[in-house]
């Protein structure tokens, strides 16, 4: 992995890789898991799903899905994209319509802390370790059949889709902003400086601001990473669905959700 960009060509990619491509002027990336035969795997806002942050980030960031040409894809029209799968909000997609133009990234695991914390952009790296490929591929296809989750910008994007396809962890409380990477880079730019404010009281320097600043974003980064938390359970796919289908696991569906005091162990909800 480059410490400044984690981009590859086509021909080093292998069946259960979490690969990404910027959309949006780099505002953004689009996450999914190469499946092998030309075949990627990623969660989009379904039929119907809005990103309802409530926020001018709903302007700035439009669906994480790759805009569609007026000309229909020969592979992929040919893909099991129904009207379920569109509802769910996971499709199969071949590369190219995945890629949208774009450059390919492949998303690491299990970095160095050290390494991890240089790496400036949230949404390209974890601490957590990846589970086998053919754990990752088998997750992948059968959530492109059963559903992930209601998509949400900051709680259930399309990088929490091939978190937990390549770790099969969830969070268990909600007492800190969720696993995205990229998710935190957006809260965590503005809330480190609100947090590094009060220290104009010990320095005015404009440096020393910019370093405690940075200081406090790379810390949120680090403390939030699905790798480095201990309100995580691992939860096989089955089990995942299931609880949905049934209302035992229970989507968080706003902002404001994510920002309440964590709940007990014994009465922790799996925010999924």
């Amino acid at each position: 992995m480059g410490l400044l960009s984690n981009r590859i060509g086509k021909e080093s990619l292998k069946a259960g890789d979490h690969i990404y491509s910027w959309r949006a002027a780099w505002v953004y990336a689009h996450h999914g898991i190469y499946v092998g035969d030309d075949k990627v795997i990623h969660f989009t806002r379904g039929r119907d799903q809005e990103v309802g942050t409530g926020t001018v980030i709903d302007i700035l960031l439009v669906s994480s899905a790759p805009k569609r040409s007026d000309t229909p894809c020969a592979v992929c029209t040919n893909e099991d994209n129904d009207a379920s799968t569109e509802t769910n909000g996971v499709v199969s997609s071949c590369l190219n319509c995945f890629l949208a133009g774009g450059a390919l990234y492949r998303f690491e695991y299990a970095v160095n802390p050290a390494l991890f914390l240089a790496k400036a952009r949230g949404g390209t790296c974890t601490l957590a370790p990846s589970d086998p490929d053919e754990a990752v591929i088998r997750r992948a296809k059968y959530l492109l059949s059963n559903g992930f989750r209601c998509y949400n910008l900051f709680k259930s994007n399309c990088e929490d889709f091939a978190i937990y396809c390549k770790t099969g962890l969830l969070v268990a409380e909600r007492g800190v902003v969720g696993q995205s990477g990229q998710a935190i880079s957006i809260i965590g730019g503005p809330l480190a400086a609100v947090i590094s404010t009060p220290f104009r009281l010990v320095t005015t320097n404009i440096y020393g601001m910019a370093v405690m600043a940075v200081g406090v974003y790379c810390a949120s980064r680090y403390a939030a990473d699905i790798g480095n938390r201990r309100d995580v359970v691992k939860m096989e796919v089955e089990d995942l669905t299931a609880g949905l289908a049934s209302g035992r696991i229970r989507a968080v569906e706003n902002i404001a959700q994510l920002m309440v005091p964590a709940e007990s162990p014994a009465s922790a909800t799996i925010t999924a």
